[in-house]
């Protein structure tokens, strides 16, 4: 099959995923995982490895989300939006920081990685936003712009126009996620 056809259906899936994870759609989960395996094919051929060990780590994830949504909440009942706190932002940000100087010291020394250290960065990130997002955490969101940022120059540098213009349609509608995600928070909160 034509690497430009693996990377349409990898780019149609996961839009339609996103705009599901922002309606808060149970089916965003089945959605991202066919758009995961395809984008593992995708960046196999590009030589992005982190990215592409990202959606293995991805495909649990999307496994690990659905189940949460479902079942995560108060006495296993559907899962509500909920905040990040100091301690745990904390946390995040040691284990991306760290992740990501790992991964880039291990694409660096032992493969013939593009990108290195970009690629580490926007995969943490990512790997922490999915996280988050599956555990319905209001700002994965902004942790997602940050990554989708980075994605935009990545695949502008590899030539991956399709999946550069789809990052930036991500970069928008984190933007708006997270204000939605906001306004459904603020419905849940008491008077």
């Amino acid at each position: 099959m034509n690497p430009l056809i693996y990377e349409t259906i990898a780019a149609v899936t996961s839009l339609l995923s996103v705009w599901l994870y922002i309606k808060e759609n149970i089916w965003c989960w089945l959605t991202g995982l066919i758009g995961v395996i395809f984008y593992l094919i995708v960046f196999y051929q590009s030589k992005l490895y982190a990215d592409m060990g990202l959606q293995v780590i991805y495909i649990y994830l999307q496994i690990y989300g659905w189940y949460q949504w479902l079942y995560g909440g108060k006495n296993r009942s559907e899962l509500q939006i909920s905040r990040s706190n100091a301690k745990l932002n904390l946390m995040l940000a040691a284990t991306g920081i760290t992740g990501a100087a790992l991964m880039a010291y291990l694409l660096s020394s032992f493969t013939d990685a593009s990108l290195p250290l970009w690629d580490s960065t926007a995969t943490v990130l990512s790997l922490i936003a999915q996280w988050m997002i599956a555990k319905k955490i209001l700002e994965n969101w902004l942790v997602w712009i940050t990554a989708d940022v980075l994605y935009v120059g990545i695949f502008f540098y590899k030539g991956l126009y399709q999946s550069m213009a789809l990052y930036a349609v991500f970069l928008v509608l984190a933007t708006l996620g997270y204000f939605e995600w906001r306004k459904s928070f603020q419905k849940l909160q008491p008077a």
